[in-house]
């Protein structure tokens, strides 16, 4: 009797591991599987796989596009959005025709589909990597420069996927990361940074005259900019001697131009004059004003008689 307790005791355990394990699958996910990773070269195709038991008649399949806000791909056995034009389904996988650097990101698959203990759902994961080759890069090169100096000429592109590496040309001849290693006769003061795209020359010299452009390179393709003339000179010592003395020469002539007015009394009789048109104006208001002293007590009897006489 004691052993066939103990039977019952075990299948009844049984019974609840099956109906436990049963009730996981129905409504958990499944467990996460490796994320893939797939590259593709901008304007070419790309296939998004999702690793998934066989399609059936009553499976259900969802994409989805993840990020801030997670928008549909595939929904009700249809392409959403701009991939209705451009992409095809291959059983559970996207085939896109024309891939734009906009699509990169993380894709997720959904499908779903009825089991004996309820509905069974598994999803997975892929990563989209959009290559895109570098535009034409922007390039300073300064028109000219003085000979001893600092300068820096730069190149940019905001492009590239992978960034790019930059390469920078003379004359159309390419320039060494190492200065050191190429000839005698150039200048070997620069320095070049193939990761920002600067080319620096610490002490600039006549010889580094000549038209440079800037070359932007990666595992997709590589643009160059149009080349822009840079001109050295020597300072000019002697010119700018030569334009301190002029301007002394020009504040002495001025200078003695002021004393010699001075002297003559220019200042002093136009003084005089303004004194003399005062004085003129101040004799004019004062004659006025004593002609019109009799006049005055007049027109006022005048005024007070004519009315009196009107009262009367």
């Amino acid at each position: 009797m004691a052993r066939r307790s103990r039977h019952r005791l075990l299948l009844l355990l049984l019974r609840y591991l099956v109906v436990a394990l049963g009730y996981h699958k129905a409504y958990g996910f499944s467990a996460p599987k490796d994320q893939q990773v797939v590259t593709a070269v901008e304007y070419q195709e790309a296939i998004l796989a999702c690793k998934t038991p066989k399609k059936t008649v009553s499976s259900r399949l969802e994409w989805k596009k993840l990020g801030r806000s997670v928008s549909f791909v595939y929904y009700q056995q249809t392409l959403q959005g701009d991939f209705k034009n451009r992409a095809e389904m291959i059983d559970f996988n996207i085939r896109i025709k024309n891939v734009t650097r906009s699509d990169a990101g993380k894709y997720r698959c959904e499908v779903s589909a009825p089991s004996e203990q309820g509905q069974n759902l598994e999803e997975d994961t892929v990563t989209l990597e959009v290559l895109v080759a570098p535009a034409v890069p922007s390039c300073e090169v300064p028109s000219s420069a003085l000979s001893g100096t600092v300068v820096e000429l730069r190149c940019q592109d905001k492009e590239g996927n992978p960034a790019p590496e930059y390469t920078w040309f003379k004359d159309g001849i390419r320039l060494l990361e190492n200065p050191r290693l190429g000839s005698q006769s150039t200048n070997s003061s620069y320095t070049m940074n193939t990761k920002t795209g600067t080319l620096q020359f610490n002490t600039v010299s006549k010889l580094d005259t000549g038209e440079y452009s800037c070359e932007a390179r990666n595992s997709v393709g590589y643009r160059r900019c149009p080349g822009k003339r840079m001109q050295v000179d020597d300072l000019n010592i002697s010119g700018i001697i030569a334009a301190v003395v002029v301007v002394a020469l020009v504040i002495s002539v001025c200078g003695l131009g002021v004393c010699y007015a001075q002297r003559k009394g220019y200042f002093s009789k136009e003084t005089s004059f303004q004194k003399s048109n005062s004085s003129s104006k101040a004799t004019t208001m004062s004659e006025n004003v004593q002609w019109l002293t009799p006049v005055i007590p007049a027109l006022w009897k005048a005024t007070v008689g004519g009315s009196r006489g009107q009262e009367f």
